[in-house]
């Protein structure tokens, strides 16, 4: 509402030429055709980084994810964004998503393990399953996020899934001298 308050107090050109620039990104930007996160190139700046980790692929459903994980600095290798997740009840299936070219990515053997870094949810979880079952008879290895309680969060505010998870993939720990 800002936006809108403080173009129309411009003058027209101003307004058109902010109306133009918005049409011209929108048309130049792009799905990458590797990993399909957002580019101005045909490839996007991650998967054409030589510096990243191509053996290891970060399976994500969205850019915004993509961004998120970028954001902490502590993933080095490529991504794939698959678009959403199964969802029958929403009717998104499996050829709705980008499952094919991430089984056809694993299929040129470069890939050693796929980090499942999907919504702990019940159609992320399908996904997760889905992708796993497409992928059974390859070498690849597939690993998920951890899940468990946030940091800074309350154990007795937390539901008994995400609890019961948390117990289950408990990591060592280790003093740091």
């Amino acid at each position: 509402m800002r936006l809108v308050l403080h173009l129309v107090g411009q003058e027209t050109e101003v307004s058109e030429s902010f109306a133009d620039a918005i049409v011209k990104m929108r048309k130049g930007i792009k799905d990458c055709k590797v990993c399909h996160n957002i580019s101005d190139q045909e490839v996007c700046e991650v998967c054409s980084d030589r510096r990243r980790d191509h053996s290891l692929v970060c399976v994500v459903e969205s850019i915004r994810d993509v961004m998120a994980i970028e954001d902490t600095g502590q993933f080095r290798g490529v991504y794939h964004v698959l678009g959403g997740v199964i969802s029958p009840i929403e009717g998104v299936g499996p050829s709705d998503i980008m499952i094919h070219s991430l089984v056809e990515r694993v299929a040129r053997g470069e890939i050693k393990e796929l980090i499942m870094a999907i919504s702990p949810t019940i159609e992320g979880d399908t996904t997760i399953f889905f992708v796993s079952k497409q992928l059974e008879n390859s070498p690849v290895k597939i690993t998920t996020i951890a899940r468990g309680i946030s940091f800074g969060g309350e154990l007795e505010y937390a539901d008994e899934l995400t609890l019961g998870r948390s117990i289950v993939s408990r990591i060592p720990y280790r003093v740091r001298e």
